[in-house]
């Protein structure tokens, strides 16, 4: 009698255990899940967000210009230049986009790239600083833009910051300087999931 409720126990036991043991694992090397975080967003929330007008962004060079229309109906990732020149965190910002642009795999033509370059800058000089990357958008924001766009920061809009705008043209998301690629693309997938748009 007692043999058989150690061998009951035990089962128990063996069946507690194997369902919550890889579920710690899990946790342990995974991190909380966002359920139990309470928020799933790793980005800062533009609140309200800011809404743009087809001519808010104009193209810098001929290529840009042509393709411009692009943006329309598409999650973008824009780059922003705020100075006159792109230094290291601007260009380590506009590399992580285009790595992370193909990490989205099969979601990839549902979004585009682009730079928005507050300063005024050459295209042969824009072209310059980004020759490996022939498909990203050189944009420049209209007076009306910058304006909203700077309103979203108490400082000075930093080298490397990074925005996402949606398919209607609605800048949602800031990411600051030094941003984990992995963590946008955890919020970019998670609104393209729940998206019916772009």
């Amino acid at each position: 009698m007692i043999n058989q409720q150690n061998k009951s126990r035990i089962i128990v036991l063996l069946l507690f255990g194997i369902a919550i043991i890889p579920f710690a694992i899990a946790w342990q090397f995974g991190g909380k899940a966002p359920f139990i975080e309470g928020k799933t967003n790793k980005g800062q929330l533009i609140t309200p967000v800011i809404t743009t007008e087809r001519s808010d962004l104009i193209g810098l060079d001929t290529f840009s210009t042509d393709n411009i229309a692009e943006l329309k109906g598409h999650w973008v990732m824009l780059n922003v230049i705020p100075q006159a020149d792109c230094n290291s965190v601007c260009l380590d910002a506009i590399h992580k986009t285009k790595q992370l642009r193909l990490m989205l795999n099969k979601d990839l033509p549902r979004t585009r790239r682009a730079v928005v370059f507050f300063k005024i800058v050459s295209p042969e000089t824009a072209n310059r600083w980004l020759q490996d990357d022939k498909v990203l958008l050189k944009v420049k924001p209209s007076m009306a833009l910058t304006k909203k766009i700077t309103e979203i920061r108490n400082n000075p809009i930093p080298d490397g910051m990074l925005l996402l705008m949606d398919p209607l043209g609605n800048l949602m998301m800031q990411y600051e300087p030094g941003f984990d690629p992995y963590k946008v693309k955890s919020d970019l997938m998670h609104l393209l999931r729940i998206s019916q748009m772009g």
